[in-house]
């Protein structure tokens, strides 16, 4: 069985379209059924639900006296039926495409904590489609997780002081450093409308800031601490010049510096860091790409999130990295983020001008021709 938690707060319609969604899957009966835990948020106007707003799924609601944040999933997956094995974590906003995944979670490996699933955003008003741009191969985003129910509440869930933003990671270093793993099922596909209500552009800059700073303060180990605070400041100063949120940006390095004293170091061990940055992850499949098929010379293209750590992987095999126009033996996608890096992989295989490789496994398997498939 599944619970399917989602906090919501004063975006009725959204939610009960999400509902409607979910119930349209039907009943679940493959994965041993499945029910719904809606957490209210302390939205002004209280949730209300009329009799089958999920169809055949039980739908419990929980009002919150006051807006939590993402510490509402933990309210959730607290209520959630003792029987629920996993717990699948969307927004208000995110709904699966079809319900085949939640029997495969069944299947997965007792160490398999999280599943990350295929996130795609709806169209936006020029009708252009992408997928979800967070994450990386042992990071999951929020809208779009099953999570294995014990080890959620054994771990104490998403820390309350987050808030919102970040706190997938903060719970990923756990889970890492609990021995579990993270896992990424290209068939649980999840569609997020990405509804932009009640979202304030400097606030959101604020959190991702000092969250993501609290992240790199409580797990990177000593050695790269100080780098890796300077690229969250690096990387968020180019977002919020980009999205005119300069204020927030500013705002959320005031709040890390004077709350950077309280948060408690727990370093990451060397093995389990390059896990969590997806280095491990880099590695491990472009070996294997180059063991299928030697290449001397590669472009790394569409460099995003983590694109450092395509170039150190490929670094440490001694590939030569040169421009995309000057002939290399293999394109590699420069981003550790999979979203993106699902998207890049599909445009540059379609204008067909090289071989191109994703920088972490499983998803290069998901590009392979299907004679090359089944061989491999």
């Amino acid at each position: 069985m599944i619970s399917y938690v989602i906090p919501t707060r004063q975006r009725h319609a959204r939610l009960r379209d999400t509902l409607a969604r979910l119930g349209a899957l039907g009943d679940h009966a493959a994965a041993g059924g499945a029910e719904v835990v809606v957490v209210d948020n302390a939205s002004p106007d209280p949730v209300e639900l009329s009799p089958g707003a999920a169809g055949p799924l039980r739908v419990t609601v929980l009002r919150m006296t006051d807006n939590i944040g993402a510490a509402a999933r933990n309210e959730g997956a607290r209520a959630a039926d003792p029987a629920s094995a996993w717990v699948v974590m969307l927004d208000d906003d995110s709904y699966p495409l079809d319900a085949s995944f939640a029997a495969r979670l069944a299947r997965q490996p007792a160490d398999v904590a999280a599943v990350s699933a295929d996130i795609s955003l709806s169209p936006g008003p020029t009708g252009a489609r992408g997928r979800e741009r967070g994450g990386l191969p042992e990071v999951f985003v929020g809208c779009g997780v099953a999570l294995r129910r014990d080890a959620f509440l054994e771990l104490g869930g998403y820390d309350p002081e987050f808030d919102y933003y970040v706190e997938e990671y903060d719970l990923a270093a756990r889970l890492l450093a609990s021995g579990r793993r993270v896992a990424f099922d290209p068939g649980f596909r999840v569609e997020h409308a990405k509804d932009a209500t009640n979202r304030d552009i400097d606030l959101v800059m604020a959190r991702l800031v000092r969250n993501s700073a609290w992240v790199a303060q409580r797990y990177v180990p000593e050695e790269d601490r100080r780098a890796a605070l300077r690229e969250v400041r690096r990387r968020y100063a180019a977002i919020a010049a980009r999205e005119h949120a300069l204020p927030g940006y500013a705002a959320g390095l005031a709040g890390f510096r004077w709350s950077r004293i309280c948060q408690k170091r727990t370093p990451l061990s060397r093995p389990l860091y390059d896990r969590f940055t997806g280095l491990q992850a880099a590695r491990e499949a472009l070996a294997r790409e180059r063991e299928r098929r030697r290449f001397w010379s590669a472009a790394v293209v569409d460099e995003g999130k983590h694109a450092w750590v395509v170039h150190r992987a490929l670094a440490e095999m001694g590939v030569r990295v040169v421009n995309e126009w000057d002939g290399p033996d293999v394109l590699v996608i420069g981003s550790m983020s999979p979203g993106p890096m699902l998207d890049a992989t599909e445009k540059r295989i379609r204008e067909g001008r090289c071989r191109v490789i994703a920088p972490w496994t499983p998803v290069n398997d998901i590009f392979l021709p299907r004679a090359d498939r089944r061989a491999a």
